[in-house]
């Protein structure tokens, strides 16, 4: 399986995905297509945690106080299935790996991998 989670109105997302090949890959705009339980569980298990997927980048985050606060497993779940800018994105997941954020460790790991 090659899927790969983005925002299509994210600058560094659309230009992640034009440095590699999505060829056979499928593409999921989880603004359009909300991500479903089910499918954040299975990056939850792959990445080895919610929080592990968690954005503490995103506006939200500063709006909401949750800098101040001590946020549980579920906590993060529950925030990520509400709101799509919580999601640490792209999320790639090719074969049985995920790779998560634009790091550009992550990015040359995914480049390798599609080659």
């Amino acid at each position: 399986m090659k899927k790969a989670y983005y925002l299509s109105s994210c600058s560094t997302c659309n230009r992640i995905l034009q440095s590699i090949s999505t060829n056979g890959m499928e593409l999921q705009d989880i603004k359009k297509e909300p991500m479903t339980s089910a499918q954040l569980q299975q990056m939850a298990n792959l990445a080895g945690s919610y929080e592990a997927l968690f954005s503490r980048r995103a506006q939200k985050y500063k709006e909401m106080g949750l800098k101040e606060k001590v946020l549980t497993e579920q906590d993060y779940e529950s925030l990520i299935l509400q709101h799509y800018t919580f999601l640490k994105r792209p999320v790639f997941i090719l074969e049985d790996t995920i790779y998560v954020g634009n790091s550009k460790k992550v990015v040359e790991q995914v480049q390798k991998c599609l080659l």
